[in-house]
Formats: C-alpha cells, structure tokens, sequence
C-alpha cells in the first residue's frame, strides 16, 4: 500500500495563497511555496509541472471557489433585486471569511501569469467568468438593464463597488469594518433601482 504524499497539491496551493496575500503573484515562486511547507522543491515540480502551472492553479482555485458561492447568492432568490443584494453581499462575506483568498483575488488572472499558462487553464479560466457573465445578464435582464448600459450597471453594482468595499483593507492588512456588507447591498441596490 503506497503511503500517501506528505505535501499534497492542496498543501502547497494552500501556501501559495498566503504568499500571493503577503506579497502578490511575485511572491509564488517554486522554491518559495516549497519552504513555505518545508518541502524539497522536487515536490512542488512533482504536483506542477513549472510556476505558470502553479500560478494557474492557485489562481483558478480561488476563483472557483468564490464563483460558486457568488452564482449560489445568485440563484438563491427568484426575485432579481433580492438575488442581486445576495450577490453584492457574497462579495464582502466571502472576502471576510477568506481574507487571504480575496487579497489574492485583488490582482487580476493576468497578474498571475494568465498569458502562461496552458489552453485548458485558460479555457477553465473563461467558462467560469462565461457563466458568471451569463448570469449578470439575466439578473440585469430582469430589473431592466440591457444593453450597454446596463451591462455596466449590473457589474458596477454586482462586482466593481463590492470589490472597492474590501479593496483598501484588504490591502492594508486590516479586517473588514463591520457595516462592509450592509454597505455592498445598499450601493447595489441604489444602482439596481
């Protein structure tokens, strides 16, 4: 019976995560994860075949697992203006309860490397943020946001200002203020109408 691995990929995408937190997408570095958890650099070269790879994957787990609590706030009500609050408030929630994984989420995919890293990282990568997109659209749709506009509108109310909530604690290293999500939800729902 083989003993399972000492550092698994979860392990090192776990320090990968505080270091981009501390010191940003420079900070992952192969041999930088691999003292993190005190592993020999063979073993982060064994789970990621180089550092876009690992970027990618650190990146993409975050990603993924913010998206699917944001897509579940979503659908989670079937009025439109209801859904769009939860969704606004998912932003803050989620960033107070993952403060590292949203410090990491405030650089873009580009900043890790997206140009790197391999077709289907990418094609990962784009269906997430389609069906992110696509549901956008069908909230906005149905508060009457259309068009360019409206587009505009729903990401302003349902990720920019979210976003700018936690964007200046975030980076200073600081816990949210406790009114952040009733601030999220009340600008959204002053943009929605």
């Amino acid at each position: 019976m083989p003993r399972p691995p000492r550092f698994d990929a979860e392990a090192l995408l776990d320090a990968a995560v505080l270091l981009a937190a501390a010191g940003g997408p420079a900070a992952v570095t192969m041999s930088a994860v691999a003292q993190a958890v005190g592993a020999p650099s063979g073993s982060v070269y064994h789970r990621f075949p180089g550092r876009p790879a690992l970027l990618a994957e650190v990146w993409l787990r975050t990603v993924e697992g913010f998206q699917e609590g944001y897509l579940a706030a979503l659908d989670g009500d079937p009025d439109p203006r209801t859904a769009a609050r939860a969704g606004a408030r998912h932003v803050v929630a989620w960033s107070r309860a993952h403060p590292g994984e949203a410090a990491l989420l405030l650089y873009g995919a580009e900043e890790f490397g997206r140009a790197g890293w391999s077709e289907e990282h990418r094609e990962r990568a784009d269906r997430g943020n389609e069906r992110v997109f696509a549901r956008l659209g069908a909230v906005g749709a149905a508060v009457g946001l259309t068009g360019p506009e409206g587009r505009d509108r729903i990401a302003l109310a349902l990720i920019d200002l979210p976003l700018a909530v936690v964007r200046r604690p975030l980076r200073a290293g600081r816990p949210l203020p406790p009114h952040a999500e009733d601030l999220a939800v009340e600008s959204a729902a002053a943009l929605l109408g």
